[in-house]
């Protein structure tokens, strides 16, 4: 990556953020550091311009067709951080789905993608790195400390952005913090690293890493405070605490995680009973998204037709692969772990192919024939040797068409980042571990009650219970937004596809903390980087036996 690191630290920001063009030739700054002075005038006298330099910050999450010159081809998962969500869920136990050549997350989910010459691979290690490379240009350009509040704001979300990109590297390409701090994890790259450096960067610890982390979110919670945002697309003060509060989690500061996702959810409500009723999570107007990426019909990904988000998740689109030909499932053993009592047993269909959430009546009527829709199902999965018996069980049905709309050819849908249901449960998590058990009771009792069961009572005797009692809650709540692998690495959790609707070939057991679980550094990076080398990364595990 020594050839991404040079892009990520030679260019200008007069260059990449389009700047040179509102400003005289005698004002472009030296060393890419625009002065206070050169600021003001380009604010006042372009604020629209200076705004688009930040934009790139949520352009980056929703890129179309990043990889297509490396790979030689379009691939269908290349569709920006919602496709890297998908993969990691597909890569553990809650998201089962059809081995179909439909599935363009296949591979994630029976773990081929783990060697240092896999396409999804790199597209995971590009994501990020390229994402943060946009805020590592923000961070060069603007002066340290300084007291104008639209440059704080500007630093604050280029901080929280960066800071975003290494807690997901973090737990991609090393096991969690705790037990492992002196671990390799990942090259460090800052907008103070050279090319000279950044040519010789071996994997930083996981300490160095979450203290990079850690610094950034803490400086950004400082200079977000009284910023106010035009859209929940952006990053605010909200959503810095929010990282935070997820960093503390892994790093098991108990308190400061519960604190931090108080101060998150400070103005947002989790989606009601009534909210949940139907099929939903399609639009980052609902109150308790905290921040979420806002998808025009405009987008790129729109505009590929099945290049995107709800064509693989949502089962209600009308241009997709989902549900017709590469369905979205939760673990069979999971779902009968849901009371029948709690409203999200819904989001999902049940053992006779319903769901209390949905009125199927648009389906059976598909494209003006009176199909079931379990066989219309089953008769386009049959081409792939899947059972049409089992075609319609526990389908997702979590995730809405566009504007809720069903058959929908328009995908372009909103993609969740962070929601106040996530800030609840780490709130309860961290309270009951650090040392409150009451408290972290109560506050998983009132979430769940208010906004999901109503009939739940929380049964932990003990600390490490009430922490189970939360990884079900996350496992239901957050299921298909990209958390189930990296609570079963924090958790240290051993746990098995057997017994559950997984296909044959990808019905097997992990143990915890099994080396499989973790990618590989790219081959590209090795031969570019001199700091790592094959000798330095991480092994190649063979694939378990079902």
């Amino acid at each position: 990556m020594k050839r991404i690191y040079k892009k990520l630290l030679l260019a200008c920001s007069v260059v990449l953020f389009g700047l040179s063009s509102c400003i005289d030739l005698d004002m472009e700054p030296e060393g890419g550091i625009f002065t206070e002075d050169q600021w003001d005038v380009l604010l006042e006298g372009s604020p629209e311009r200076a705004a688009a330099a930040i934009n790139g910050l949520y352009s980056g999450l929703t890129q179309y067709g990043s990889i297509t010159s490396w790979a030689g081809s379009l691939q269908h998962y290349d569709f920006g951080y919602a496709a890297a969500c998908m993969m990691f869920d597909a890569s553990g136990i809650d998201s089962p789905a059809e081995f179909s050549g439909y599935n363009w997350f296949r591979n994630n989910m029976n773990l081929l993608d783990r060697t240092p010459t896999a396409a999804p691979g790199y597209f995971l290690w590009n994501l990020f790195y390229t994402h943060l490379k946009t805020a590592n240009d923000i961070l060069v350009s603007i002066p340290e400390n300084t007291e104008n509040a639209a440059l704080k704001a500007f630093r604050g979300q280029a901080l929280t952005s960066r800071a975003f990109d290494y807690l997901h590297l973090v737990q991609m390409y090393q096991f969690t913090y705790k037990g492992n701090e002196t671990k390799p994890a990942v090259p460090i790259v800052t907008d103070k690293t050279t090319a000279e450096e950044a040519g010789n960067n071996p994997r930083a610890t996981v300490q160095a890493v979450y203290n990079l982390i850690m610094d950034d979110l803490n400086e950004a919670v400082q200079l977000l405070e009284g910023f106010s945002r035009a859209n929940k697309g952006i990053i605010n003060q909200n959503v810095a605490y929010g990282l935070r509060a997820r960093a503390n989690l892994l790093m098991q500061n108990w308190s400061a995680a519960a604190a931090d996702a108080d101060k998150a959810m400070a103005g947002y409500t989790p989606y009601s009973i009534e909210d949940v009723s139907e099929p939903t999570f399609n639009d980052i107007g609902a109150s308790s998204w905290i921040w979420g990426s806002i998808i025009t019909e405009n987008n790129d990904v729109v505009q590929s037709g099945i290049i995107n988000f709800p064509s693989h998740m949502s089962s209600f689109t009308g241009n997709g692969y989902s549900p017709g030909y590469a369905a979205r499932y939760i673990n069979s053993l999971l779902w009968q772990q849901i009371p029948d009592t709690d409203v999200r047993k819904g989001w999902w269909t049940d053992e006779d192919d319903d769901s209390p959430l949905v009125d199927w009546s648009w389906f059976r009527t598909y494209q003006g024939n009176p199909y079931n829709i379990a066989e219309w199902l089953g008769w386009n999965l049959l081409e792939w040797g899947a059972p049409a018996a089992s075609a319609m069980k526990h389908l997702n049905v979590k995730f809405g068409a566009y504007q809720s709309i069903y058959d929908n050819p328009t995908n372009a849908c909103d993609i969740p980042l962070m929601r106040a249901e996530e800030m609840h449960l780490i709130k309860a998590e961290g309270l009951a571990m650090g040392g409150d058990l009451a408290a972290g009771k109560t506050a998983l009792e009132n979430f769940v009650t208010t906004y999901r069961d109503p009939d739940f009572v929380s049964t932990a005797a003990d600390a490490a219970s009430l922490q189970d009692e939360v990884w079900f809650q996350r496992r239901v709540e957050l299921w298909g937004e990209g958390f189930s692998l990296f609570d079963i690495l924090r958790l240290k959790k051993a746990v098995t596809r057997k017994g559950a609707n997984f296909p044959s070939n990808m019905a097997f057991d992990f143990k915890a903390e099994d080396p499989i679980y973790l990618w590989l550094i790219p081959r590209d990076e090795l031969n570019m980087n001199e700091g790592i080398d094959e000798s330095t990364n991480n092994p190649v595990i063979p694939v378990p036996t079902p």
